[in-house]
C-alpha cells in the first residue's frame, strides 16, 4: 500500500559505482511533495546484510537530501535493495524502492599499463594493456576492448 500524498515519492532515482568502491545515488523530490519534505536513503547489498542508511547526503539549495555517496561498496552476486522514504511535518510521504544489479551500474576504470611499440620501418604496432580494476570481474575474457588509432 502506497500511503502518502500522490506524487510525494522521489523521482529519477539512479546510482553509479566508480573508482571500484564509491557509489553515488541521486534523485529528485516528488512533484507533489510538501516543501518541508526530507528524504532518507537505505540500502542492502544482499539478503544477509544489514540495511544501511546513507552517511553522506548530497543536498540541494533548500537543504533537502537529493543524493548520497557511499564508500567501500562491494559488488555482490545478488541484487541490492534500495529504499528512499520521506518525512514531512504535515503529511505522509510515499516511499520509493528498487532492486538493482550493482555490476550493471559500475563505470569501469580505464585499462592499466597501456603500452604501444611501433617499428619505424614497419606498418604495424603492438599495443598491450592490463584489464581495468574491478571488484567483481575475475576473468579477463569477460572484457571487450575497442582501440581507436589516430594518425597525427
Amino acid at each position: 500500500v502506497f500511503a502518502g500524498i500522490n506524487g510525494s515519492a522521489i523521482e529519477n532515482f539512479s546510482c553509479v559505482i566508480y573508482n571500484i568502491v564509491l557509489m553515488n545515488c541521486t534523485w529528485q523530490a516528488g512533484r507533489g511533495a510538501p516543501a518541508d519534505t526530507q528524504y532518507f536513503l537505505y540500502w542492502k547489498n544482499s539478503r544477509e546484510d544489514n540495511q544501511m542508511e546513507c552517511e553522506l547526503y548530497i543536498k540541494d539549495e533548500n537543504d533537502r537530501n537529493i543524493g548520497c555517496t557511499f564508500q567501500n561498496v562491494s559488488i555482490g552476486t545478488e541484487e541490492a535493495y534500495f529504499l528512499v522514504n520521506g518525512s514531512s511535518k504535515d503529511s505522509l510521504i510515499q516511499f520509493y524502492d528498487e532492486y538493482i544489479d550493482l555490476y550493471k551500474i559500475e563505470i569501469l576504470t580505464a585499462p592499466l599499463n597501456v603500452t604501444a611499440h611501433c617499428a619505424r620501418d614497419s606498418a604495424g604496432c603492438i599495443i598491450m594493456w592490463h584489464p581495468p580494476l574491478t571488484s567483481h570481474v575475475e576473468k579477463e575474457k569477460c572484457f571487450q576492448y575497442e582501440i581507436s588509432i589516430q594518425n597525427k
